[in-house]
């Protein structure tokens, strides 16, 4: 790929994308209703995957894309304005629907199965929400960077996107601060999320 901007926003977004669907896959699996210990597990799991999401993409990811990618493009092509907004809306309100989620499932896990609905309708919409987000930057924002952004922007830009790497990206660097969280989630999620008991 041409640019290391355009390939750090991609990569993260499979690694994001990766760590949805193993949200929903843990949703799908559920606790176990016959083992404290593995009851324990599964919450500490999502928590660990939410504070990822929460982590990560609310305060690395988003920014790079707010902070530098969007202006040089909405000056470059304005035309695509309007996509730039909603994206940025969606961005203001990630954060908040994050910790609206670890809120939900902290009801589920302490106070019971009366509000595991909430939390897995909640988790599900949230889910397709930030799969749409990153389907309409790869399909409606990056080809039109490619195409109207100048060799100085792109300089520019990714020497500041090649700084700040995903934390959970198995092809980058493993940062040391992340990577107790990487280790949590996968040595404690069942198969096939994780390397787990079953």
């Amino acid at each position: 790929m041409k640019h290391d901007t355009l390939r750090v926003i991609r990569n993260e977004h499979a690694s994001l994308s990766a760590m949805l669907q193993s949200l929903l896959q843990m949703l799908q699996r559920g606790p176990q209703p016959d083992g404290r210990d593995d009851n324990e597990r599964f919450f500490d799991v999502l928590r660990a995957m939410l504070f990822y999401i929460g982590e990560f993409p609310e305060k690395l990811h988003h920014p790079k894309e707010s902070n530098l990618l969007f202006p040089r493009l909405a000056r470059a092509a304005p035309q695509v304005m309007p996509t730039i907004e909603q994206l940025e809306r969606d961005h203001m309100g990630g954060e908040m629907r994050v910790r609206e989620l670890v809120h939900l499932l902290m009801a589920w896990e302490y106070l019971g199965e009366l509000h595991r609905p909430a939390f897995e309708s909640e988790a599900r919409r949230y889910v397709a929400f930030y799969l749409e987000h990153m389907r309409l930057e790869e399909t409606a924002l990056l080809p039109e960077a490619e195409r109207s952004l100048k060799d100085e922007d792109w300089r520019e830009l990714d020497a500041a996107f090649i700084r700040n790497r995903d934390p959970l990206n198995p092809q980058e660097p493993r940062d040391p601060q992340f990577d107790r969280l990487f280790t949590r989630i996968v040595m404690n999620a069942p198969e096939p999320v994780g390397l787990g008991e079953a």
